[in-house]
């Protein structure tokens, strides 16, 4: 492998791995038949319960990993992607 910026060999390519986390929500389908009704009458109903719930009850989330191939020239520090 060859620099772009120098011409130098000396090139190193690591995997760089980035983690993202994402909320975790229903899905179209449940607002259409459920949702739209089920949420109101929650919080009508269940005011107080819902509200612990909102505090005390985490958010789901899941992580969401992407990895890439950078090259890294030892001569001048340029990085690229692979």
């Amino acid at each position: 492998m060859v620099c772009p910026k120098c011409g130098s060999q000396n090139v190193n390519i690591q995997v760089v791995s980035s983690v993202h986390l994402v909320d975790k929500h229903k899905g179209c389908l449940w607002w259409c038949i459920v949702g739209w009704w089920w949420v109101p009458i929650k919080w009508l109903v269940f005011t107080v319960p819902a509200l612990f719930a909102k505090i005390f009850i985490p958010k789901k989330q899941r992580t969401k990993n992407k990895e890439r191939k950078v090259c890294v020239c030892q001569q001048c520090g340029k990085q690229w992607n692979l």
